[in-house]
């Protein structure tokens, strides 16, 4: 592996497009394997950065999510997508529960600010892919929101550190329009804090 090689793994909580977290991870030369949610913290690799995936679960409802919850005392970036969003919300104090209008397919987002590092180099509206019964009613302590939608208020929120980030909808399908961007400004964020 060289020195310049970013080591970005997924973890998989059960979503149907982990996969397609991981191709994407694998197209812009990422060093990545997909590892179900219960993999003890002390049996992952050294990492550069950590993809808590979508998934199947109602962690609104159940606030249940494997190891998530060890995964998130890493000192490395992490990026939540959907229920890993959700979950890193409650973990972090703020809260999620069962949506007032669950979002299915094309959504439009509206970055708040600049939508921070994450959004850099994406338009302030932009077409997102959605699937979720639940959402984030709560920004956390030491979080803001940084993209929201008409019917969902945390589309996507960030902490002061900028090491934690969660994303509501799903930018590693080819619906959303600046997924790749999405995915590509986040590998920038693990190369940066890697050679601090």
């Amino acid at each position: 592996m060289g020195v310049d090689q970013v080591v970005i793994d997924v973890i998989d909580n059960g979503g149907q497009w982990t996969h397609r977290e991981w191709r994407m991870l694998r197209y812009l030369g990422v060093e990545t394997q997909i590892l179900p949610n219960n993999t003890p913290v002390e049996e992952l690799r050294e990492l550069d950065g950590l993809i808590l995936s979508g998934g199947a679960a109602r962690v609104g409802l159940t606030g249940k999510l494997g190891n998530c919850a060890d995964y998130l005392s890493l000192d490395v970036p992490i990026l939540g997508i959907c229920a890993g969003h959700q979950f890193m919300a409650r973990h972090y104090g703020g809260d999620a529960g069962e949506a007032p209008k669950p979002e299915f397919g094309a959504a439009t987002i509206s970055l708040v600010g600049d939508g921070g590092p994450l959004f850099q180099g994406t338009p302030s509206e932009q077409t997102v892919w959605e699937s979720h019964n639940d959402e984030v009613t709560v920004t956390p302590p030491g979080f803001i929101e940084v993209a929201q939608s008409e019917s969902c208020r945390v589309q996507a929120m960030q902490n002061e550190d900028l090491n934690r980030f969660g994303l509501q909808f799903h930018p590693e399908v080819n619906d959303t329009e600046f997924g790749s961007n999405i995915f590509e400004n986040f590998v920038s964020i693990c190369k940066s804090v890697k050679s601090a």
